[in-house]
C-alpha cells in the first residue's frame, strides 16, 4: 500500500528552481532588449553597394566614358 503523505520539497531544490526561473527571466529580458534595439535602428545598406541602389548613376554610361 502506498503512503498517502506528501513528499516535501527541500529548500535546496526550491532555491535551485528559483535560480533557474530568475535566469530564464533575465535571459528573456536581454533578448527582448536586443530585439527593441534592432527595431529602433534604421535599416542601413552595406557599404560599397551604392552603385547598385543609386538611381542617378548609370553603370552603362560609366563603361562607355
Amino acid at each position: 500500500m502506498a503512503s498517502s503523505s506528501k513528499k516535501k520539497t527541500t529548500f535546496a531544490k526550491m532555491t535551485r528552481e528559483n535560480k533557474v526561473r530568475e535566469r530564464r527571466l533575465t535571459k528573456q529580458a536581454r533578448k527582448d532588449e536586443r530585439k527593441r534595439a534592432a527595431a529602433a535602428q534604421p535599416e542601413q545598406a552595406p557599404a560599397g553597394d551604392d552603385h547598385l541602389t543609386d538611381p542617378d548613376q548609370d553603370p552603362v554610361a560609366d563603361v562607355e566614358a
